[in-house]
């Protein structure tokens, strides 16, 4: 069972709330075998102009699921951002099954490589100091499954060790909406 951690900024967590975003994220885990470790960080967030903005960020052994929806209502957005969600993983379960079927595998295996995120807030800064830190711990994967995780975290680039050469390679977006491929050399 899924772990969830929610926070509010500028708006109260109340318990019908918690409740309401436990049990709409909880319809997700009829997709996973195990989720027992995995904890859901939610923000909720409400701005001036009245809109409500929910972010949901869920790692998993296999896969790091994040999402982000604003609309009118905050319930509104919980219920886009869980929709978001089910499309994300049933487009990463579909993409699994064709690869495995390709290659004669039954199960594949593929992990997230963002272990743990840490963030700091600096009151000056220039134009040279580090404001944000990531520790990265690098899964054999290869080109293809990279790009779909990166593509479902909504990044533009994504580092992870190549499966065939156990070196490490950098996926990117590239400007013109196609990839591209850094490998590093010994």
């Amino acid at each position: 069972m899924l772990k969830y951690n929610i926070r509010g900024e500028n708006v109260e967590v109340t318990d019908v709330t918690r409740d309401y975003v436990e049990k709409k994220l909880f319809k997700l885990e009829k997709y996973f075998t195990d989720t027992s470790n995995s904890t859901a960080h939610v923000n909720l967030k409400v701005y001036s102009d009245k809109t409500a903005k929910v972010e949901v960020t869920v790692p998993m052994p296999s896969l790091v699921l994040r999402a982000e929806e604003t609309s009118q209502d905050l319930l509104s957005s919980v219920d886009l951002v869980t929709d978001k969600l089910e499309r994300q993983i049933r487009k990463y379960k579909t993409k699994i099954n064709r690869q495995s079927r390709g290659k004669g595998i039954k199960d594949i295996e593929i992990r997230n490589e963002i272990a743990d995120e840490e963030s700091d807030s600096i009151d000056e800064v220039s134009k040279f100091d580090v404001v944000r830190t990531k520790h990265v711990s690098l899964k054999p994967m290869n080109s293809e499954e990279a790009i779909l995780q990166m593509d479902m975290l909504s990044h533009n680039f994504f580092i992870y060790e190549d499966a065939d050469t156990e070196g490490i390679n950098i996926v990117y977006k590239r400007k013109d909406g196609r990839y591209g491929l850094i490998e590093a050399e010994d």
